[in-house]
Parts: C-alpha cells; structure tokens; sequence
C-alpha cells in the first residue's frame, strides 16, 4: 500500500442512500481469479442507465466519489474497494458506512471520510455547481476542504487506521515490522512443532 497523507480531485455526487456492495460490484463480478479489471464492473448495473451520474462527462476523472448514508451495507467483500479504487476513486465521503466495508477500505488504501448528511449535502451542491471543484481530504490533519468555497471539515479516523495510511502499510508489512521477533520465536520452538 503506498503512502497518504493528502490527496485532491474533483468529486462526483452519488446522491444515493443504502448502497450495497452488490450494487457497487455485482456478484458475478467475485468469480475472478485476478485482482485487477474490477472498474469494469463497477455500479454496472446502474450504469446501463445513461442517466446514472457516472455516465456524465462532467465527472469523468474525478477521484472523490460523495454518496449517501449507509454506504457499503451488505456482505463483505474487499472487491467493492477495488472495483472503486480501479475505478479512479481515493476517497469515498459518506454520513455511515457498513463497518465492514471502512475496515476494507483501510485495509486497502481507499478513504473513508464520513461527514454529516448536512455537510454531504452541502457537498452535493458544490459539485452540481462546478464539477470542476477541488475537494482536499487531508489525513494528517483529518479535514475535509474546498478551498474555493471556505468548506473545512473535521472527521475521524481511527488512530491504526490513520497510521496505515499515513505510513503506506498494509497488513503484511505491518507483520513484517516484527519479523526479528517472529524469526526469534520460530528458532526458539522445538523442531517437532
């Protein structure tokens, strides 16, 4: 996982509440081997909808998907993270999140900011207004901004949680952080174990 500790883009407004990870990427989409292509699949069932927000061409590049209350409910599976994060997303901001999923979202690399419904809203009509609006999610000081409009925002995240951003470490590397104490305690054991 690489390190961050600020990142920047245009967000796009998905003004939808209860979105489940089956909708964010569909269940036939878990049958593959390889961990890459997911953007493929990514809300696909909505985007056959030529309305759906992500089929705007205002939105396209944008890297800070704004969405509703309760988003990532459902069974957990870390492809939703991915099928985002391949779909060119840092960051999802949010009033909730299954807890789950923000634990998926930790785990690999993907943002999850939550702010009130109020600041969402907010948000929302920012983005409508000018979709080329700079959103600023800084993990280091926990702050959401939008510089051109005075918006900043505190939220929280959870201290390991912001680590593992702030330091790019994933759980492997977290283990490997103690490998002199796991190769102590492996020469240490009788061998018949």
């Amino acid at each position: 996982m690489k390190a961050v500790r600020v990142i920047s883009g245009r967000g796009v407004p998905l003004k939808r509440s209860d979105v489940d990870t089956d909708q964010i990427i569909p269940a036939e989409w878990l049958k593959r081997v390889e961990r890459t292509g997911f953007e493929k699949g990514l809300f696909s069932t909505w985007r056959d909808d030529r309305n759906f927000v992500l089929n705007d061409e205002r939105y396209a590049g944008a890297s800070i998907l704004v969405a509703g209350k309760s988003f990532g409910v459902g069974s957990s599976r870390e492809h939703a993270v991915w099928a985002i994060q391949q779909g060119g997303f840092n960051a999802v901001i949010a009033p909730s999140f299954s807890d789950i999923f923000r634990n998926n979202c930790g785990k690999n690399g993907l943002i999850a900011v939550v702010l009130s419904e109020e600041i969402v809203n907010k948000l929302w009509q920012i983005i409508e207004s000018d979709s080329t609006t700079e959103i600023t999610v800084d993990v280091e000081r926990l702050v959401v901004e939008v510089a051109s409009t005075g918006l900043c925002e505190t939220f929280e995240m959870n201290a390991d949680t912001q680590n593992r951003f702030l330091n790019g470490l994933d759980d492997i590397s977290i283990s490997l952080q103690h490998s002199d104490k796991i190769s102590r305690f492996e020469t240490s054991r009788p061998a018949w174990f």
